[in-house]
């Protein structure tokens, strides 16, 4: 065979192996600047162990009812630091940070007996979080994924659940990676740059996607980037966080949400670009009895950008539960 056909078929083979041997070698270098999770908690933090995970929460107010807060995707309970002193007046809050966000422990594999990281996983840590705090029953208020966490544990536990806030809840799409692309998640090449691609939320990328859930980005201060950068210093925040995408995927309640019956409202920023108000709308007709909201000049996390219209839609909701529920709030 001549050489140049030799050279040719060599080159050829060398182009084929570079993108499956190519992300072997490639250097992962270590996050920069990282510190304990133990020097990066507040005054107000509190932590219960459960499992594997060290769970990072806060709490306000006493009494029935509890009201549970669920963060969404790449926010923690910081995103609820707005309204969780007011809806405090009404009974007790807790506040948590989902697995690979905030400052829960970040166990990676070979750390855990079960991934934490599942949809399954963080309902039965949700419900292990209620036993551990001796909570009976509580309302469930879900912002983005934290809303598809809320809906499929009332309807896998109904019985630990009193009501539902579904705040930009995504429940139609986005919950997570398609089943024709999780199995190239797991792949070893994709696998070993995971978490230079989970580093993206760290940078621009990062940055937009917190423009992009606010309807007026002018409104965040230097305070609240802060606050969403913070647990970007946690050790290993991006390898969970690639874990947590391997284990994604879409939450497929469609067909499934005519099986709750407990009182929900359905809040929606009317220029909410992540999860638009169509699927809010829709989310309301399709669970029996719920109520819709729509917050004008709102995005995607009206509890943070809206916080007086958000509490006065919760707050009117409450006063509507049945009344084993505290009408006003105390004073």
């Amino acid at each position: 065979m001549p050489f140049r056909i030799k050279l040719t078929l060599y080159i050829l083979g060398g182009m084929l192996l570079l993108p499956l041997v190519g992300p072997l070698v490639v250097p992962i270098p270590s996050l920069a600047n990282t510190t304990t999770i133990e020097q990066l908690a507040g005054p107000d933090s509190l932590f219960v162990g459960l499992g594997e995970l060290s769970v990072h929460y806060q709490e306000r107010g006493e009494g029935e009812p509890v009201v549970v807060l669920l963060h969404g995707f790449g926010a923690s309970l910081f995103s609820w630091r707005e309204v969780m002193a007011p809806l405090a007046a009404y009974g007790r809050v807790v506040a948590f940070d989902r697995p690979a966000f905030g400052l829960t422990s970040r166990p990676l594999p070979g750390e855990w007996t079960e991934n934490p990281y599942t949809p399954e996983a963080q309902v039965r840590l949700l419900i292990a979080l209620l036993d551990e705090l001796n909570i009976s029953q509580a309302i469930l208020v879900g912002n983005s994924a934290g809303g598809t966490i809320a809906v499929q544990a009332a309807l896998a536990h109904p019985e630990r659940v009193a009501g539902l806030v579904l705040v930009g809840a995504a429940i139609y799409a986005g919950g997570g990676a398609p089943a024709w692309v999780r199995p190239l998640l797991g792949t070893p090449q994709l696998d070993r740059i995971g978490p230079l691609i989970s580093r993206q939320l760290a940078g621009e990328a990062g940055a937009n996607l917190i423009r992009a859930a606010w309807f007026d980005p002018t409104q965040i201060t230097p305070e609240i980037w802060e606050g969403y950068r913070k647990p970007l210093r946690v050790e290993n925040w991006d390898r969970a966080l690639w874990e947590l995408t391997k284990a994604s995927r879409e939450a497929q309640l469609e067909g499934r949400l005519g099986g709750i019956h407990v009182p929900t409202l359905v809040v929606s920023g009317a220029e909410d670009r992540i999860v638009p108000l169509s699927q809010s709308q829709r989310l309301a007709q399709e669970i029996p009895g719920a109520s819709l909201t729509v917050l004008p000049r709102c995005g995607h996390v009206p509890q943070e950008e809206c916080p007086l219209a958000f509490m006065e839609a919760v707050s009117a909701w409450l006063a509507r539960l049945p009344a084993l529920f505290r009408a006003v709030p105390t004073q």
